[in-house]
């Protein structure tokens, strides 16, 4: 039993580092790093819409966010953080933010954020940089982002 605690823990330490890989996207439909971003469909733009902009699901997304805030500037408001963590909060922003946006985000150690995917204007495009600058631990925004009307 001795021999066998071990390893069972590291075993589930192992599958959650592996599982922990995927980048943070706004969609199940967002482009992966590097790919080429289509237009998202109609349907597709108009259910991301209302339930982005569905008054519930912004405070949802906002509380998290300063939730995040909060536990940060507990423990001294370092803003050198997690990539992943800082990759979820941008990624929360924008979705709270950017209705109809399928983007997918990654962040890097120096607090370099990297936005890729489509959105349907460019008022929305603009709006990214900003929006991600917000977050705290954030110092550059590349945005890899193009705009792509829905599909009717």
């Amino acid at each position: 039993m001795k021999k066998l605690t071990p390893f069972l823990i590291s075993g589930f330490l192992l599958f959650g580092a592996v599982a922990c890989q995927d980048p943070a996207k706004t969609s199940v439909e967002a482009p992966a790093p590097g790919e080429t971003p289509e237009a998202p469909s109609a349907e597709t733009t108009q259910a991301a819409k209302e339930d982005a902009q569905s008054e519930l699901r912004r405070r949802q997304l906002n509380a998290d966010i300063r939730a995040r805030e909060e536990r940060n500037n507990v423990t001294g408001g370092n803003t050198d953080r997690a990539t992943s963590d800082l990759a979820s909060e941008v990624r929360s922003k924008l979705e709270a933010n950017i209705p109809g946006g399928q983007l997918t985000v990654n962040a890097a150690q120096d607090g370099t954020v990297t936005v890729a995917g489509t959105v349907t204007n460019q008022d929305q495009l603009s709006k990214i940089e900003p929006l991600s600058k917000e977050i705290k631990g954030v110092t550059n925004v590349v945005v890899n982002a193009t705009v792509a009307p829905p599909q009717s």
